[in-house]
């Protein structure tokens, strides 16, 4: 939407109440998305441009900074199935990955809630002084990590768009980018593993699972790491020494 001033008014979710103004020459088109008219944005009360996303539509975030965004049309059901777990027998692992940060920067941590059958790992891991985003990041990373196996088909739901968007759409990263190109390389491994956006706080009980182990890091300072399996275990075999042999 033109201003007066020639600066083009840009909200970053046509739902947004906030608004930015920028000069047409720092921005480009998002690949190939279609550029939507002032009226797919209702006037709210106040005169500023509000839309409600129907259900089964999701925000597209741009793939440079300041782009508007676009809306693209997906299935409800699609959209709906972030929210709960996977079927049982899909063969599809499912982890759930979350930064925690007191203040942006300040002491950050994640937390990862990973299950996979019987398997069942929890960790809560601080890292020091740092930004919510490197918190999410990390997040990711982890998740990857403790899959081990690269042919192993898992989703890992992260509550970050931002995370999604410099790993998986394309969003140029103007922070982090040796960690975004660590991540990347790993996923460029595990061809098998994709990122599907879930929302915080809203229930979920794998991201809230996640949300807290990632605020016990910050909250203790500490990292720790629970990998246990509802499995039973056999006792250990009891080995003979070669003395006590000899003895008999």
């Amino acid at each position: 939407m033109p201003q007066p001033d020639g600066r083009v008014e840009v909200r970053y979710k046509p739902i947004a109440t906030k608004a930015y103004h920028a000069s047409p020459r720092n921005l480009e088109p998002s690949g190939n998305d279609a550029i939507l008219p002032d009226e797919h944005c209702a006037l709210d009360a106040g005169g500023s441009t509000q839309r409600a996303v129907p259900e089964g539509e999701l925000a597209i975030a741009p793939s440079t900074p300041g782009a508007a965004h676009v809306a693209a049309k997906r299935p409800a059901s699609a959209a709906k199935a972030h929210a709960g777990p996977l079927a049982a027998g899909t063969g599809v692992v499912e982890v759930f990955a979350d930064g925690a940060c007191t203040g942006n920067p300040g002491p950050s941590g994640l937390g990862v809630f990973y299950r996979d059958g019987a398997r069942l790992v929890e960790r809560s891991e601080y890292l020091g002084h740092g930004t919510n985003n490197i918190a999410e990041l990390t997040a990711i990373l982890r998740a990857i990590e403790i899959l081990e196996d690269p042919q192993r088909h898992c989703v890992i739901r992260t509550d970050s768009q931002y995370s999604i968007g410099v790993l998986q759409k394309g969003w140029k990263a103007k922070a982090n980018q040796s960690l975004i190109a660590d991540i990347r390389a790993r996923l460029a491994e595990f061809r098998h593993v994709r990122l599907e956006y879930v929302r915080g706080h809203a229930g979920i009980p794998g991201n809230e699972r996640a949300d807290e182990l990632a605020r016990r890091a910050v909250e203790t300072r500490s990292t720790h790491q629970d990998d246990t399996s509802s499995a039973p275990k056999r006792p250990p075999r009891r080995r003979r020494s070669r003395a006590s042999s000899a003895d008999e």
